[in-house]
Formats: structure tokens, sequence, C-alpha cells
């Protein structure tokens, strides 16, 4: 894993690890991740070692979001064609989204199980909260992918954006 965070910033001032916890946070008010990008405040684990152009893979994650954190990706299946993204899960007013559609209203303030399935074959992506189907849709092409999660402003951001990850893991089957 690697952490990505606002340059100007020490790691520790957005990211900590703690009994098995990784948290993240970032304010609206925050530089990007290095000096001279146009991108929004994120503060990101990108997954290493799982970069990936073929195959059916899986992110899984227990996630907590608490409430007021809004405007913000909290996961990323990143890499397409014609964007950076094949897939971004998102938080805007305490639902749960898959870009701007809402997939599970209300997921602030409770631990929930976040699967995402890309089968990079069907050009397909799926998410499963809490063992439940919630999305499923069409990737957006590309040939290189990996996964992150975290937090990354999105249009209409809180002021302080948090996501809390624990389990993480990365399957795949090929």
């Amino acid at each position: 894993m690697k952490v990505q965070w606002p340059y100007d910033l020490k790691k520790e001032e957005r990211y900590s690890f703690e009994n098995g916890v990784h948290t993240l946070r970032v304010f609206s008010t925050d530089k990007p991740l290095k000096i001279g990008s146009p991108t929004r405040p994120r503060t990101e684990i990108r997954i290493l070692g799982h970069d990936y152009s073929s195959g059916v893979w899986q992110f899984e994650g227990q996630a907590y979001v608490p409430s007021g954190t809004s405007g913000v990706c909290i996961t990323q299946v990143f890499g397409a064609s014609n964007q950076s993204t094949t897939l971004a899960v998102r938080v805007h007013g305490g639902n749960l989204t898959a870009y701007s559609t809402v997939i599970v209203p209300g997921i602030s303030d409770r631990w929930f199980r976040l699967n995402v399935i890309h089968d990079v074959g069907a050009g397909k992506v799926f998410v499963h909260v809490d063992g439940a189907l919630v999305y499923e849709g069409a990737d957006h092409g590309g040939s290189s992918h990996y996964f992150k999660c975290g937090v990354y402003a999105q249009k209409d951001m809180s002021s302080y954006m948090e996501s809390r990850w624990k389990e993480i893991q990365i399957f795949n089957k090929n």
C-alpha cells in the first residue's frame, strides 16, 4: 500500500493506522497530492502489487464514513479509456453512490463491508454492500487498472472528509 496525502503536510496529519484501522482525512482547503496538480485534495491508499489488465479482480474492505462527510470518493477502480476511473464509489449527503447514482441510502455512521468487482473481459463492474449486490454497470475500458480507497474530494465537498478502513483485501480470478 502507498498512502497519498496533501503535499504540504506530514502524512500523520491526514493518515493514521491504529488497532488495525486506517483513518484517512482531508479538508476542502487542503492542497493536492503534488505541487502543480490540478486535482482536488485527497488522502488515499493506493493498493500496490495488484495492477491488472485482464481477469476478474475484487477489492474488499470494511468501511466507515462519519456523518458530515460528503462530496467524497471513498473507493476507485482507477484506469479507463476516456476518463480517470472505471468506477468511483462516493458518499454524498450520507448516501453511497456509484458516481452520482445512489446505491445505498443512509450509509454514514456504521461499518459496512464493501466489495468492488471488476470483470475486465466482460467490461463490467459490480458493487456489493454487506453481501448484497447494489450496483452493476459497464466499465470505462482502459488497459491498466488498480484500486484505491480513502477520501478524495469531489464536487460539493464538505469542509471535512473522513473514511476508516480495515480488513482490506484484493482477490483475483484468472
